[in-house]
């Protein structure tokens, strides 16, 4: 097959044993015959490399042929100045942290004191974002007080009931008992209510009954993003590709549109882009769900890594890469999820790529990026009346309203226990990337940047029969300076 595509030449150096960087590959590419190009240059790498630079092609195709001068490649063919390549002199990407990991770092055995832990971590790192917003006071102190007193407090939400009037009733836990709250249906802050979900941490306040009884809510507050929040931004002109749910290993993955995507990495168009953000789900996992055998193209849970593997050369080689799992990887279900074992990290190690837990923050060029695969999505989607599949964006943003991935225990997301809870949002992150419901989405949220960045599997059975069109094969591709998103389709 001839070599006339970027991604061609990429896989054709990764048969051959060799990774290449972002200008090794681009330079063979515009060589009037890459065929050769590549052929020679292979040649004269030492037999001990194992990555291809631009210095080795042009050494290469600088190096007359054996017995005369009739190659077709001699440097007077080469342009005088080498394309501007990402990564390469001054301005050179820096490298991503990451924060917020779990890996190695979990302590939960599934005793009764671990929930006691992660639900007081919880409360009280929440609560902190809240005291200073009413003159809350402890509930057993509340119940202490005389009627028609005005009185506040900061808990978490732990039943919410509809009266036959309308009204809703709301208790609130904190660290010494409950009380009984009641929101009537004529408040302003009665909208508020139709969005709240079991254990999230919330501020009431309001005027006692005239028997202490209960607190008749006049104001209701969440943790939230402040309205004054100003994100951080790159000092220099680059950007990042957030994607998410690849599913190798099914027969409905779009192995087309990832090659046009991985060309299009290749690009003078994408010369910008020099990070890569996977937020779970790399490959279609085995046993996920009933009858899921039938659609596996791969049915060995290792030989679909390997699989995402390859692809993953495709892309260029000097491109930064940060993964998560999500529901479908060879990791726990319960969040937070630690990073992949060391075997299946091996196995994806394609440009030195690197390996966190879901959730973590990672931070490229001095902005934050809140990295979450989003298995809660399907429960805010389901709880929360203006959150829906065809605009993900906004399910993301009641999880930054909370300040939390993950709010109601021991529903339909998965938690484990920790000692900390790695679901809270401490520091309001610049961009909130997530996947999961296959979904495109994006918009912002005072000022945070809320991607959720599809998918590159086409619909399944399972989505057929509950009417979930995917979108597939879209990359959002995020602006670092402005933080400005635009949305790169390859099918």
């Amino acid at each position: 097959m001839p070599l006339d595509t970027p991604a061609r030449i990429v896989q054709e150096l990764t048969a051959r044993g060799l990774n290449a960087d972002r200008e090794a590959v681009t330079l063979i590419a515009n060589a009037d015959d890459p065929d050769h190009a590549l052929d020679r240059t292979v040649e004269h790498v030492p037999g001990s490399a194992l990555s291809l630079t631009a210095e080795d092609v042009r050494a290469a195709l600088d190096t007359p042929v054996s017995g005369g001068s009739n190659g077709s490649k001699n440097q007077d063919t080469q342009p005088d100045t080498p394309p501007e390549m990402k990564g390469v002199g001054a301005g050179a990407q820096t490298v991503a942290t990451i924060e917020n990991d779990v890996t190695g770092r979990s302590t939960g055995t599934g005793v009764y004191d671990d929930f006691v832990s992660v639900f007081r971590d919880r409360y009280e790192r929440l609560a902190g974002l809240l005291r200073s917003r009413v003159n809350h006071r402890p509930s057993s102190a509340v119940a202490d007080m005389p009627g028609g007193s005005e009185a506040a407090l900061v808990g978490m939400v732990t039943d919410i009931r509809s009266t036959a009037n309308g009204h809703w009733l709301v208790e609130i836990e904190d660290t010494t008992g409950t009380f009984p709250t009641l929101v009537t249906k004529d408040k302003d802050i009665a909208a508020l209510v139709e969005d709240l979900v079991f254990d999230e941490v919330v501020a009431v306040e309001g005027r006692l009954a005239d028997d202490a009884g209960i607190l008749f809510v006049d104001d209701l507050f969440l943790p939230d993003v402040p309205r004054t929040f100003e994100p951080t931004t790159a000092d220099r002109p680059v950007s990042a590709a957030l994607i998410s749910d690849i599913h190798v290993g099914s027969y409905e993955f779009l192995d087309d549109a990832w090659g046009s995507f991985a060309d299009w990495l290749h690009s003078e168009e994408a010369d910008r882009v020099e990070y890569l953000l996977i937020a779970g789900d790399m490959v279609e996992g085995v046993g996920v769900y009933p009858g899921q055998d039938e659609e596996l193209a791969i049915v060995d849970i290792y030989e679909q890594y390997e699989s995402f593997a390859e692809q993953l050369k495709a892309v260029p080689g000097d491109l930064e890469i940060v993964m998560i799992p999500g529901n479908h990887d060879a990791v726990r279900l319960a969040e937070p999820q630690p990073a992949f074992d060391d075997e299946l990290t091996d196995i994806m190690a394609a440009h030195d790529a690197r390996v966190s837990g879901n959730p973590s923050v990672v931070t490229i060029e001095g902005v934050s990026v809140l990295m979450y695969h989003g298995v809660s999505l399907d429960e805010m989607i389901a709880e929360i009346p203006e959150a829906s599949y065809d605009e993900p964006q906004v399910a993301m943003t009641h999880l930054l309203k909370k300040r939390h991935l993950a709010p109601p225990f021991g529903e339909r997301t998965r938690v484990a226990p920790e000692d900390h809870d790695y679901l809270v949002i401490d520091e309001v992150p610049d961009v909130f990337h997530a996947g999961h419901v296959h979904k495109l989405g994006y918009g912002r949220y005072h000022n945070v940047t809320v991607i959720n960045s599809g998918c590159w599997q086409a619909q399944t059975s399972f989505q057929r029969r509950v009417n979930i069109v995917p979108d597939a094969g879209y990359a959002p591709i995020i602006d670092l300076d402005t933080l400005d998103v635009t949305v790169r389709k390859f099918t």
